[in-house]
């Protein structure tokens, strides 16, 4: 690893931290254009530091800041950007950078919503300031090399996305966020049982040593043998819930359909991802004996995760409640790719979330787009033949279902291609029968990610346009699209020139 001279990657957390703690001063004599401006600038800085550092000689070993804390007890806290990390934060930084310009005309349609309704949210700054927390403690949490450190960004996640959802959430907000609290919660506790066990009888929670700069692999093996399996098993539970596999998926269809949609934006493709990441970075690297015992397991559970939520995905008429459920089924592939426990499955999995943040993005913003322009609507079955009025939201809208379903021009082409090279080699270890059931989950999970998505498609934009509605359906103004069109392109760029990505997480694994 290489020690950057200045705490460079610690920058890219707390510079949007710290400006969204300024926005309630700046709202007393701005408006939301000014804020919302603030917001994008501030998350730009990440952006554009990920994609400078990317082409960094030292980034295939990892770059590190300086420790900025130090204690005996808790270890060395810094910031590590390696390949590994870096598709991540590069997809939060530009997913998050973007949705914020969004945010502006589409919170404005909310805010007269919720004045319609005789509801007083609370003020645009508020808003941005809890946006612009969140944005940057995600960040935070994939860059930290300390497991406590992990666990603090984490948290500092949940807060800020809980309050966008009761203040400006849709439904029986509070309800859903007390919910989405609660939930989120169990799987962080069980997370913190497990580090605190792990740390203090291995007398370490640094994921990275700075002594010897180089990962502590295997540190969960150095625990009693009789505790090595339940502390792996607890903070891989926990992950689990922040990840929405099937079992501890309950929580996501409510707090991800009833968010405002621009926080859906965010909560989808990007928070829930980051406990696949997390499988890796921490599971996979301090537990490498146990993980590779559970891989079958885990394969399944992918399986079943992948199935349950196009089943599910496919039998929605909300379209937000679609999107989803589909990101249920996303993270299963994302599990695949990891419990495939090889080079291909890997690097497949994490450009996977490139895919989903990309394309469900895309998606989250193409469904608030049409809850601008059609006063609300939501309903599938309420819409048909909204491409003649609509030709550019749905032209995006087509491009967000092929990033999450693996037709090109998309990323998703190539993270689906690897996932299934790395499951295939991992079931072709296990013999013949666990092959051919791998085959026929691949194709029936394929299959309904598929359906749901052109077979929505169709439902929404092609067919009879309702006459309730050809008044009202037009695209969007240019900040509703703009940012879409943005998040589009990147997707294309990430499609053209993968190997920025791929390469290093191929040399890595």
């Amino acid at each position: 690893m290489n020690i950057l001279q200045a705490p460079v990657l610690l920058s890219a957390a707390l510079v949007p931290m710290l400006a969204s703690l300024g926005f309630p001063i700046v709202g007393r004599r701005a408006g939301p254009k000014v804020m919302g401006s603030l917001s994008f600038l501030s998350l730009l800085y990440p952006l554009v530091l990920s994609v400078l550092l990317a082409f960094t000689p030292g980034l295939g070993g990892g770059l590190v800041d300086p420790v900025f804390f130090q204690h005996p007890f808790v270890g060395s806290f810094t910031m590590l950007l390696d390949p590994l990390s870096l598709p991540v934060v590069f997809s939060i930084a530009l997913v998050t950078s973007l949705v914020a310009l969004y945010s502006m005309p589409y919170m404005r349609h909310r805010f007269e919503e919720m004045g319609h309704e005789g509801v007083q949210a609370p003020s645009w700054a508020t808003y941005f300031m809890l946006y612009t927390m969140f944005s940057g403690a995600m960040i935070g949490t994939v860059l930290s090399t300390n497991l406590i450190e992990f666990y603090i960004f984490l948290e500092l996640t949940l807060m800020p996305s809980f309050l966008l959802i009761a203040f400006y959430g849709y439904g029986d907000r509070m309800r859903i966020a007390i919910m989405y609290l609660l939930w989120t919660h169990v799987g962080a506790g069980l997370f913190l049982v497990g580090v605190m066990a792990l740390g203090i009888l291995t007398g370490s929670f640094d994921i990275v040593n700075m002594e010897s700069l180089g990962f502590n692999a295997g540190l969960g093996q150095r625990l009693p043998g009789a505790l090595i399996a339940p502390i792996a098993l607890l903070i891989t539970l926990g992950l689990f819930v922040k990840m929405a596999v099937f079992g501890v998926h309950i929580w996501l269809p409510y707090a991800h359909a009833e968010a405002p949609t621009p926080v859906s934006a965010l909560l989808s493709p990007n928070l829930i991802g980051i406990g696949g990441y997390a499988l890796v970075r921490v599971t996979y690297t301090l537990f490498p004996v146990v993980f590779r015992e559970w891989s079958t397991y885990m394969i399944g559970l992918a399986l079943v995760t992948m199935v349950y939520g196009g089943l599910m995905a496919l039998a929605q008429d909300d379209f937000k409640r679609l999107l989803a459920y589909s990101s249920i089924s996303q993270m299963g592939y994302v599990l695949l790719g990891i419990a495939a426990l090889n080079g291909y499955g890997i690097t497949g999995a994490i450009l996977h979330y490139v895919a989903h943040a990309v394309g469900k993005a895309i998606l989250f913003m193409t469904a608030g787009t049409l809850i601008v322009q059609l006063h609300g609507l939501r309903s599938i079955s309420r819409m048909g033949g909204l491409a003649v009025k609509m030709p550019l939201t749905a032209t995006l809208a087509l491009l967000g279902f092929m990033n999450i379903t693996g037709v090109p021009p998309s990323v998703g082409l190539w993270s689906e291609i690897l996932i299934v090279i790395g499951a295939a080699q991992a079931a072709t270890g296990a013999g013949s029968t666990a092959f051919l059931l791998l085959a026929a989950g691949l194709v029936v999970a394929i299959g309904l990610s598929t359906a749901y998505a052109f077979v929505t498609m169709k439902r929404i934009f092609f067919g009879e346009t309702p006459e309730s509605l050809k008044t009202h359906a037009r695209d969007g103004s240019q900040g509703l699209i703009g940012s879409i069109l943005a998040t589009a392109i990147a997707g294309i760029l990430i499609f053209l020139y993968p190997a920025v990505f791929m390469d290093p997480l191929l040399k890595m694994f």
